[in-house]
């Protein structure tokens, strides 16, 4: 499979927030609401992965870069790095992107996707290198799948009036190839005391649902679609209306995934 793959692509649609104060990658527009912070990706309690991203809103309008790499034993294995970049623009409560780029190497290899987005609807993929032609078992993207979509950074951005319709809502994403929907059920609010944020929180439960761009015989698809346990919780960056996930776990076939904010600041 192309991308980051079903449970990395889980993985990317809670880790989307920004990076330290310091991070290069030029300024944030000074009259945008600036954020960053910084994500650790553990299994079994250990370390297997880090990322940083900054992100700016200006109106209805969103910008996020970011940065993801293997950590711990998990370097050891298989070293990944990747880049990502996002902007676009908030229509209602939803995220329309308009131009999503995401370049990796993992296994020695190098490959880049990139999607433009018009109306919309995805408008252009690039896949580097091209995709594999794949089989008759193959269930194939038509027109309509592509269609009310968006990437998996900034699928996860929810703008809402408050914490209790942050929730109940399903999440079309599509990644250069596999196209998913992310079902998030009904919230439960919370309070949360970390070193990256303290204040109220809504968790969601969701569930992965593949429907073009995979192979119905994958038992990684197969079980998250199945068995997957995925749990999501979202808290407000400042005053902006919007919200994002600061925790998440995923379970995988190999175990459960745990994703946690260990620093999220406004910028001054």
């Amino acid at each position: 499979m192309n991308g980051l793959g079903p449970s990395l692509i889980l993985a990317a649609l809670v880790i989307t927030v920004t990076p330290p104060k310091d991070a290069p990658g030029g300024r944030v527009d000074d009259e945008a609401a600036a954020f960053y912070g910084e994500y650790v990706v553990s299994f079994y309690g250990l370390p297997v992965a880090s990322s940083t991203f900054r992100s700016s809103f200006k109106d209805d309008r969103f910008a996020m870069k970011g940065t993801l790499s293997s950590a711990g034993l998990a370097r050891i294995f298989d070293s990944t790095t990747a880049s990502v970049a996002v902007n676009g623009r908030f229509s209602g409560q939803n995220p329309r992107p308009e131009g999503y780029s995401v370049s990796y190497s993992t296994g020695g290899k190098d490959k880049r996707t990139s999607l433009s987005f018009s109306g919309g609807r995805v408008a252009g993929v690039v896949n580097e290198p091209p995709l594999k032609k794949r089989g008759k078992d193959w269930v194939p993207l038509a027109r309509k799948h592509l269609t009310s979509v968006t990437d998996p950074v900034s699928a996860v951005l929810v703008r809402a009036k408050g914490l209790d319709d942050v929730c109940g809502r399903t999440v079309s994403v599509f990644d250069g190839e596999l196209r998913a929907d992310l079902k998030l059920g009904a919230g439960r609010r919370g309070d949360m005391d970390t070193d990256a944020y303290r204040g109220e929180t809504v968790t969601c439960d969701a569930r992965f649902v593949p429907v073009a761009g995979y192979r119905p015989g994958n038992k990684s698809i197969a079980w998250l679609r199945d068995h997957g346990e995925i749990s999501v919780t979202f808290a407000p960056l400042g005053k902006t209306g919007i919200y994002a996930p600061i925790h998440a776990t995923v379970g995988t076939q190999i175990g459960t995934i745990t994703l946690t904010a260990r620093r999220l600041e406004a910028r001054e």
